[in-house]
């Protein structure tokens, strides 16, 4: 199974790029259950381990906010490295998914040892930084390996696995659990239950990355511009720049002044109402708005002195996205903050309105947190099993079609959280949910790589990471308001806006154009 790809080619031309056989696109996706698993287990414990540690539901939304800012940075300094990238035999992708397993698996030992809450939000960054650094490439190396007809398929793979990792790494601690291992903690302390989930998913990642590393090998430079040419791909200049410095200067003054603006006011605010001030994760949005406004200035700057240099080339491609990329950016905003406000809340929301506590120490409390390990397990269950559904109802359809529909019923299963009064019936609301979560898995991404030059797959895969990112921050930044000011502490309903989000995502399908 560790045949190369140039070796296994059913096209009649060798200069287009060949189609690859079931078992090469099995070995070059296997690397994302590692990956999934190191998420599943962020996602379904995190908030556990927050308010084990002493935060307070309200203080979840801003402790997050770490991860999401991490893939902001990381994913398209990693995307343009991986483009300008070729190491032999080690090819352009590959040392980025081995660099970041091994930083991985080594957070995810220490993760569940720390003793502090601050403690727990610096681990949270360094995880999710090296999750991301694996990650990130691994998108970019489906739109290198395979041709537009199998992209589908090939994204499809990687849902599985993602689905099959996450549904072990979400219901792990419920079958330690089951086994007699500790499933409750002191005041201050996180289970042992959690922990030993964390030090399996630190193995998992290692093993299932470096098995895609060992068993693939990718195109070299020469071959790809063999396939670009043979489609007939224009030969661009990889580090040509298009918009002018000027326009860098202009987009960063006004973007640096509204930023400082809003922190201004919002602080003046907070200072004439100190009994009831706004949020202080407000501060991360007026933030990301200044400091986009900085970058857009420094960028201008060595542009306008003639010093070209990856942080003018990143600016520049977020200017010049192609279209399909803008319409797949704006649904990709309100999927992620749909899903950011379950995965935020899915646990203290259900411990409250099913359970009626919000005590992290209660019996009651620390059932429903491993009952939400199942259901995350179940809807990532659903996800593997509809990754074989979806190219053939790509197939009937459209893709734009297909992600509509999953979208729709993804947000249809975050809305029947409010409705349904037994813990059981949410399993129905999970396969909603999984099939949402497998389409958007794939179906971006396989509609995103048919509009992306081959040369720049990279760094335009890490600029759309930023769609994914931007809500994440949102969601963290303005969720928490939400919850205590519009629902009066009733984490119920920023689920149910959350599934309203994803329905309108879905929505927005319309306005796109399959190729």
């Amino acid at each position: 199974m560790a045949a190369g790809p140039v070796h296994s080619t059913t096209s009649t031309n060798s200069s287009l790029k060949p189609r690859l056989k079931f078992w090469q696109i099995w070995n070059m996706s296997l690397g994302f259950l590692g990956i999934q698993f190191g998420f599943g287990l962020q996602n379904a414990n995190v908030s556990r381990i927050f308010q084990s540690l002493g935060a307070k539901i309200d203080d979840i939304p801003i402790l997050w906010i770490a991860a999401p800012l991490t893939g902001l940075i990381i994913q398209p300094i990693i995307g343009h490295m991986s483009d300008k990238t070729w190491l032999g035999k080690w090819g352009r992708r590959r040392p980025y998914f081995m660099a970041g397993a091994i930083m991985a698996s080594l957070a995810l030992f220490v993760f569940p040892n720390v003793t502090a809450l601050w403690m727990a939000a610096v681990m949270l960054w360094v995880l999710d930084a090296s999750i991301n650094v694996s990650m990130e490439p691994f998108r970019a190396f489906v739109g290198d390996m395979l041709p537009d007809e199998q992209r589908t398929s090939g994204f499809a793979m990687q849902s599985f696995f993602i689905g099959i990792g996450a549904v072990v790494s979400s219901i792990l601690p419920y079958l330690l659990t089951q086994m007699g291992v500790s499933n409750e903690a002191a005041a201050g302390g996180i289970p042992d239950s959690v922990r030993i989930s964390f030090i399996i998913g630190a193995i998992v990642f290692i093993a299932s990355v470096s098995y895609t590393v060992f068993t693939t090998k990718e195109y070299s430079p020469e071959e790809m511009k063999s396939f670009d040419a043979a489609q007939g791909t224009p030969t661009i200049d990889i580090g040509k720049i298009i918009t002018k410095a000027t326009s860098f200067l202009k987009n960063g003054w006004i973007w640096l002044a509204s930023g400082t603006t809003l922190s201004a006011l919002l602080a003046a605010y907070n200072n004439r109402n100190p009994d009831n001030p706004l949020e202080k994760e407000l501060f991360v949005l007026t933030g990301g708005i200044f400091f986009f406004g900085l970058v857009q200035l420094i960028a201008g700057a060595y542009w306008k002195n003639g010093r070209k240099n990856g942080l003018v080339e990143v600016v520049d491609d977020l200017y010049h996205m192609p279209s399909t990329m803008k319409k797949l950016a704006l649904i990709q905003f309100f999927t992620w903050f749909a899903l950011f406000s379950m995965w935020i809340y899915a646990t203290p929301a259900l411990a409250q309105y099913m359970a009626g506590t919000t005590d992290t120490t209660s019996k009651a409390y620390n059932e429903m947190a491993n009952w939400v390990n199942v259901l995350f397990a179940c809807y990532n269950g659903f996800a593997a099993l509809f990754a074989f559904l979806l190219p053939v109802l790509t197939n009937k359809t459209s893709r734009p079609i297909t992600h509509m529909i999953s979208l729709i019923a993804g947000g249809l299963g975050l809305i029947s959280f409010y409705f349904f009064q037994e813990k059981y019936m949410l399993i129905l609301s999970m396969a909603g949910i999984g099939l949402a979560w497998c389409s958007v898995l794939s179906m971006p991404y396989s509609m995103l790589t048919a509009a992306l030059p081959s040369h720049k797959m990279g760094v335009f895969m890490g600029i759309f990471n930023f769609f994914i990112v931007i809500p994440q921050i949102m969601a963290a930044t303005l969720l928490g308001f939400f919850t205590n000011h519009l629902f009066g502490g009733n984490a119920i309903y920023t689920i149910v806006l959350g599934g309203v989000a994803m329905i309108l995502a879905g929505i927005l399908n319309l306005r796109l154009k399959d190729k």
